[in-house]
């Protein structure tokens, strides 16, 4: 597996859509995801990415400290990192909160709004992940887009996603669940798309993933996390002096190689600890320590409590969660607590 994958795969990214909406010029809305809002799907959202994919017509989206972007029909713009947003029909229409107009319904189903001109048409929907620690977010610029149709099998991504959106708005069973599984996939691509743009100075683990040295160390590290490994067995692996690696590693990813290798064991525990697999001890050795002593002691140091005290914190409480389709009925949602 390679280590983009293996990072999505343990910060459980799960999709989610709230709102169809309609828009009208002149338009301008500002607004982002409340992290309240998506509780009852992500227990404890640390991350959220909204997003809003243009099914027809176009607008323009300003995230403050980036350029303005415009979005025609087939693209998708993210909001990696859940900023306050302005979408628009132009913007130099001073916009109105998006909660005073969504918030007159149930906050989550179908919206109309604007003067009545040319017609833009979304789907918006959010990103969440209960991860503490998401290398992949932390790399990437707050505002991404990406036009589906452009993408290997983009035009039947696109056509699925048009399609479904059709159906969440005659409020069809199952339609939701679609476009959140897309999003998953468009969130995916756009990453790939946006490390395949990166400047020759750029660092971060993205930019880690693109360098042929440090992407084949991250890609052992994350395929074998167990592993003896040492600064020297990393660097012979890739074919560097232990020095010209560490050196490399470090430039990139602002950590040497151990002290990622460390902080990805601990992400790894958490996983498990959060989905109850295994004892304390039994995780401990999965990741790579030989005593369950040593393994609560590094837990402890990176990840702010004992293993065992920070599963029962993030033990899911029971819940119900009610998300409303775009024909105003309720979709019932129940997790369980696992013992």
């Amino acid at each position: 597996m390679d280590a983009l994958s293996d990072v999505l795969r343990v910060v459980r990214l799960t999709g989610g859509v709230f709102l169809d909406a309609k828009f009208t010029a002149p338009w301008s809305v500002a607004g982002r995801v409340e992290p309240e809002e998506i509780r009852g799907f992500v227990e404890r959202p640390c991350h959220v990415i909204g997003f809003h994919y243009v099914v027809a017509g176009r607008m323009v989206a300003r995230v403050a400290g980036c350029d303005p972007v415009e979005v025609k029909a087939g693209e998708i713009v993210l909001l990696t990192r859940n900023d306050t947003h302005i979408l628009a029909s132009a913007l130099e229409i001073s916009p109105i909160s998006a909660g005073a107009i969504v918030g007159e319904g149930a906050g989550i189903g179908t919206l109309e709004y604007g003067g009545g001109g040319a017609e833009t048409r979304m789907v918006c929907g959010y990103l969440g992940s209960d991860c503490l620690d998401n290398p992949v977010v932390a790399s990437l610029p707050p505002m991404l887009t990406l036009n589906v149709a452009a993408t290997p099998g983009g035009a039947w991504i696109a056509q699925s996603f048009a399609f479904a959106a059709q159906q969440l708005a005659e409020g069809a069973v199952g339609a939701s669940t679609i476009i959140s599984k897309l999003s998953e996939l468009m969130f995916v691509e756009a990453v790939r798309r946006h490390i395949e743009h990166l400047p020759p100075e750029q660092t971060g683990w993205l930019a880690g993933l693109r360098d042929p040295a440090v992407g084949k160390a991250l890609a052992l590290l994350h395929t074998e996390p167990s592993r003896d490994w040492t600064a020297e067995g990393l660097a012979d692996a890739v074919h560097l002096s232990r020095s010209a690696f560490a050196e490399r590693f470090t430039a990139l990813l602002g950590q040497p190689p151990m002290k990622y290798l460390t902080g990805w064991r601990m992400q790894l525990a958490a996983h498990r600890l959060r989905e109850n697999r295994g004892t304390v001890a039994q995780i401990a050795f999965d990741v790579g320590y030989e005593s369950e002593a040593s393994f609560t002691r590094a837990f402890r140091r990176e990840m702010g409590a004992p293993p065992a005290t920070w599963r029962k914190q993030a033990a899911p409480a029971d819940h119900t969660a009610v998300m409303r389709t775009a024909a105003g009925e309720a979709e019932v949602r129940t997790a369980s607590s696992s013992a």
